[in-house]
């Protein structure tokens, strides 16, 4: 192929926004040299993907975007006050799903999340009460970024993208507690991990690493070089820059080394990613967007890929107005969360690979204690969090938020997410939460033992 036709297609893959995974979605990681390191030579061979981090650990976060009102969620029945304050959207006592065991006097999960009632029975799930951080703050931009970061300023890297850099990188553990500024440390780190994958347009700011970029995509069969759909005459330039290796890649700011980086990259991880995709489960999921998340990472880990964490997420949880007790819109969220955890884990348990994931789900802020003219809630403050898995500390952690003892007519935060974060990290993932979170937080106790 001719210089021009390197060009041309260096120009194709550019204005055509490398349309890898869907025409809306970017993939960071098809650019970064640590990723195309890491599809190469970390999906390919099948080698361990962080070095002192237990090979069979995996992570998965569901993120329930829009503020999940956690007390119509995790319902303290007990409490008169809630019943006051929500006078046409509070579940009934005779309605809720009763939990048991310490703390969860007086508690029960929403009517419609019998699925996950049965995990938690199971000793598959915990309930961590009032989680949120201080002078809380009610915009879902700021508030997901702050999760995002474990930043109450909401700045810098994604918690889980530090994760990586620091297992991966180096980054905070040398003398200095700075990054490695020498090119052979970024070549070399990078050959050392494995970026996670998130399913959706974008990859959340919370994987995003300074060196170790995420994989994002909503459909694996979409999850491809797209150019030859723009016209077919670029099949043919696509298939003998992939085909021709990196002989002709010696200048790396190259217009060849730019579309063999690219490339190959995209060829391999796409491959790889749609191979195991076609797993199929042994478990019916449910046929919501949430089931058929979990239903591909459910196949993906099946399949043997190293990556440690995955990302899926539930939206719609924003309910100002007609939210419903018992029945409604939001009962209907819980039913797909519920319903969807539990088809994972049923199929992770036939897989043999339920003792292996840890599954962390969160959203940005719980809604306001009363209820509005709208019959549903505003922007609130603390929320429950839920881990999943066998390895949880099952049950109810902490103590339910009081109704009385309010701030601004909003809940005060129990538990620092941070806290929860540490304890993932530190007794799950073996990772250092001093350096990950860039700080000193107690770490929750959530795993058994």
């Amino acid at each position: 192929m001719t210089d021009n036709a390197n060009a041309y297609s260096r120009r194709l893959f550019l204005q055509t926004g490398i349309t890898l995974a869907s025409a809306a979605a970017t993939i960071p990681a098809f650019l970064n040299a640590s990723a195309f390191a890491m599809s190469r030579r970390m999906l390919e061979a099948g080698v361990s993907s962080l070095p002192g981090v237990p090979d069979e650990r995996i992570l998965v976060v569901i993120q329930l975007s829009g503020g999940n009102d956690g007390l119509n969620t995790v319902i303290p029945f007990g409490i008169d006050q809630y019943s006051k304050a929500r006078t046409s959207i509070a579940v009934q006592r005779d309605q809720v799903l009763r939990l048991s065991g310490p703390n969860a006097d007086g508690v029960g999960l929403h009517p419609q999340m019998k699925a996950m009632k049965a995990m938690f029975d199971e000793g598959l799930a915990a309930v961590v009460q009032g989680v949120g951080y201080p002078n809380p703050n009610r915009s879902h931009f700021k508030s997901m970024d702050i999760w995002h970061t474990a930043d109450l300023t909401a700045t810098g890297d994604g918690w889980l993208g530090r994760y990586f850099d620091a297992e991966c990188c180096g980054y905070g553990k040398g003398e200095s507690g700075t990054a490695p500024k020498a090119a052979d440390d970024k070549a070399a780190a990078s050959e050392n991990t494995q970026p996670g994958i998130a399913i959706g347009r974008t990859a959340p700011l919370a994987m995003q690493g300074r060196r170790i970029k995420p994989i994002a995509f909503e459909s694996a069969e979409l999850f491809r070089w797209t150019g030859e759909d723009i016209h077919e005459s670029l099949k043919k330039p696509y298939q003998e820059i992939a085909e021709r290796g990196d002989s002709d890649t010696s200048r790396k700011d190259s217009n060849a080394a730019f579309l063999m980086r690219t490339s190959l990259d995209a060829q391999v991880s796409s491959s790889l990613i749609r191979k195991a995709v076609k797993t199929k489960p042994q478990v019916t999921f449910p046929g919501t967007d949430l089931g058929r998340q979990l239903s591909m990472v459910s196949s993906m880990i099946q399949a043997g890929l190293k990556t440690k964490v995955y990302y899926v997420n539930l939206g719609g949880f924003d309910t100002h107005a007609g939210q419903g007790g018992a029945q409604g819109r939001h009962g209907q969220l819980l039913s797909q969360l519920s319903e969807a955890v539990s088809a994972f884990y049923r199929e992770l348990k036939a897989q043999g690979n339920d003792i292996r994931v840890m599954t962390m789900c969160f959203s940005e802020f719980g809604r306001r204690v009363a209820q509005n003219a709208s019959g549903g809630t505003d922007h609130g403050t603390a929320a429950p969090l839920f881990l999943f898995g066998p390895m949880c500390r099952a049950g109810v952690i902490g103590d339910h938020p009081s109704l009385t003892d309010l701030d601004d007519g909003d809940l005060k935060f129990k538990i620092d997410f941070r806290s929860v974060y540490a304890g993932v990290l530190e007794h799950w993932l073996k990772a250092d939460s001093k350096v990950v979170l860039e700080g000193m937080y107690r770490p929750l106790g959530v795993v058994k033992g």
